[in-house]
């Protein structure tokens, strides 16, 4: 028997960074709209300060954050002045809300320098300039100092920028109910979205497998819908069905949801909470059985995947959802709530007497229509209390309320449907914004779902569709990546699995299209993989890596594919058992590989090697 073995043997080395004594590059992402560099630097030492325009309380604190961050590397102290006590202007850094310039919005800044002195970050509104704070401190070097991390001074690049967004809807998903995650690493989450300019944070909080926000007009919700009894052990189409036996629960206190909710305010980023409905629902059913077609007895899913049971449609089910959005409309002050609506099936519906008593008082014509008649009583509820319903593509199936914004994540074709039919549209498609897919080959990645997204395809991402006319485009008013989290139980697996991708969706999402580009983008990754380190984050160097994929001949030969994602890459290999150097075979399209051979490959870039040497072996196995 033949076994093919890929594995990489030596660890992945990151791209060096020299330290000079000239100010770093624009490390800048997402790229700003437009920018200028003139020669100099800017310097920040013991005469800076920190001046913030107190016309408006959130700049105060803007402020005395920025000077904690860089105070905490430096020899010296920075002090926060309110503007109006300012005597003199040396080489300061100004916050001013005096923009004054629609054209901005306000989420746009600009960052300027007079005569490389002072260093100001104008806005028409604070959001702006916190925006302009993220870009600011990308400016910064993140390398260690000769001190040990403490700086006589700062050099940053004499910059001229002008920045604003180009889609008002950027968003980062997280399910919890899969696999809970603790308040502080939520909280961490947003950090990572407001660094990258993320300003809605979808946060998915029920599940068939876990009820994770407490109700208090329904204490089962938490009590017994948060906790299922045990989890399966790897893949949920495994035919044995292996389960942990340990018990897995946790939600948020209302007390929590509001400490998270004003968690991201102060980052301007706004929380949609999603309760999902009329599938997805085992948890809640579990709790109260009442609220299912067939009265249960129901449990908490233990295993991954889509379930008969659903919400029945009687008014009862109504009255209790509607109470239970009541509480969360409260938590959530944002403008829109997410109901799911995906992979609801049919079947409990079709067998229900009072499902079918509905179908025939409200003169539908089959279940899909059901739902829509679900979908759109829930969402003019939720039109009552001032909020905009959010849901998968799904319902478009038998037509969609006025207001509702659809989710297009079964590919675009949803979103195209949508828009013209005159609905607003999110993108999130799974080929390109599902970040619990691989990202490298899965022989050399941790467990994930599937698919296979890598970091360049990412960025590659367009979320209109050519095919949409100018006023259909309109409706795509953004984007968003999607973390399912069956197979990503710990912060670490979602940090490896949205670092670096996410920042590649927050340049689609905020850079104009047309000054995308791949290689710039690559080359300013290695200041940010530094700054993961220095956080203390897992993050992935898949980008690094060749990309190996093998195929089998009818001879029982293996044909090998390598490729890789570096910039104007060469790929060299060696079969006799020594390193790849810059001047060894080059490998071209494919190679065909026999018995007892030891493929080595590695990537070279003009500066040199990029990352380690990987291996690819061709045994027989008798």
């Amino acid at each position: 028997m033949r076994k093919i073995v890929v594995t990489c043997f030596l660890s992945l080395l990151l791209m060096a960074a020299c330290q000079s004594p000239g100010p770093e590059p624009v490390n800048i992402i997402p790229r700003p709209d437009k920018y200028w560099v003139s020669d100099g630097v800017f310097k920040i030492n013991h005469n800076s300060r920190i001046v913030y325009d107190t016309g408006y309380p959130a700049l105060k604190t803007m402020a005395i954050n920025l000077a904690d961050y860089m105070n905490r590397q430096t020899s010296f102290v920075i002090p926060v002045v309110p503007y109006p006590e300012l005597k003199s202007v040396g080489n300061d850094i100004l916050l001013m809300v005096n923009l004054n310039d629609s054209a901005y919005g306000n989420e746009g800044y600009v960052i300027g320098h007079n005569n490389r002195k002072t260093i100001s970050i104008q806005a028409n509104h604070p959001h702006g300039i916190f925006n302009g704070i993220q870009s600011f401190l990308q400016l910064l070097p993140n390398e260690a100092s000769d001190k040990g991390g403490k700086r006589d001074e700062w050099l940053i690049p004499v910059i001229t920028i002008q920045d604003k967004p180009r889609f008002a809807y950027r968003g980062m998903h997280l399910d919890v109910a899969r696999h809970f995650f603790p308040v502080s690493f939520i909280k961490q989450y947003i950090d990572l979205l407001a660094m990258y300019k993320y300003n809605y944070f979808h946060w998915h909080l029920t599940e068939d497998q876990g009820w994770r926000i407490e109700i208090k007009s329904f204490p089962l919700l938490t009590e017994t819908g948060s906790v299922r009894k045990e989890t399966i052990i790897g893949k949920g189409d495994n035919p044995e069905k292996l389960y942990d036996g340990k018990p897995y629960g946790g939600y948020y206190t209302q007390e929590e949801v509001r400490e998270v909710v004003a968690y991201a305010q102060s980052r301007f980023i706004t929380v949609i909470p999603e309760i999902e409905m009329p599938g997805h629902s085992m948890a809640a059913l579990a709790a109260y059985p009442n609220m299912g077609c067939t009265g249960g007895p129901y449990e908490v899913a233990s295993r991954w995947g889509v379930f008969e049971d659903v919400y029945c449609t009687k008014d009862e089910v109504f009255h209790f959802l509607e109470k239970v959005l009541d509480e969360v409309v409260d938590l959530f002050p944002g403008p829109y709530v997410h109901i799911g609506g995906d992979e609801a099936p049919k079947s409990r519906w079709k067998a229900c007497p009072d499902c079918q008593s509905r179908i025939r008082q409200e003169g539908l014509k089959d279940e899909h229509e059901l739902q829509s008649y679900f979908i759109q009583r829930i969402g003019k509820h939720l039109a009552l209390k001032g909020k905009r319903l959010i849901g998968w593509d799904e319902i478009l199936e038998g037509g969609l309320a006025d207001n509702a914004i659809v989710m297009s994540w079964r590919g675009i074709s949803g979103g195209i449907e949508a828009t013209r039919m005159g609905h607003d549209v999110i993108m999130t498609p799974g080929s390109h914004c599902y970040f619990d897919h691989y990202q490298h080959n899965p022989s050399t990645e941790p467990l994930a779902i599937g698919g296979f997204t890598t970091l360049s395809k990412v960025y590659s991402f367009e979320p209109v569709p050519e095919e949409l006319n100018q006023q259909e485009a309109r409706h795509i008013i953004g984007a968003q990546a999607n973390v399912w989290t069956e197979y990503l139980p710990t912060p670490d697996n979602i940090t490896y699995m949205i670092l670096p991708r996410m920042a590649a969706l927050s340049e689609v999402l905020w850079t104009p299209a047309e000054k995308k580009d791949w290689k710039d983008f690559y080359n300013r990754l290695p200041w940010h993989f530094r700054q993961y380190t220095n956080l203390g984050l897992l993050y992935s160097d898949a980008v690094e890596r060749p990309i190996i994929k093998v195929r089998t001949n009818e001879d029982g030969s293996r044909m090998v594919f390598v490729s890789s994602e570096v910039p104007e890459a060469e790929i060299r290999y060696t079969l006799d058992g020594s390193e790849p150097q810059s001047g060894t075979a080059l490998f071209a399209d494919s190679l065909n590989i026999q018995d007892n051979i030891t493929m080595r490959v590695a990537v070279f870039s003009k500066t040199g090697q990029v990352g380690g040497v990987f291996r690819v072996e061709q045994q027989r196995r008798d």
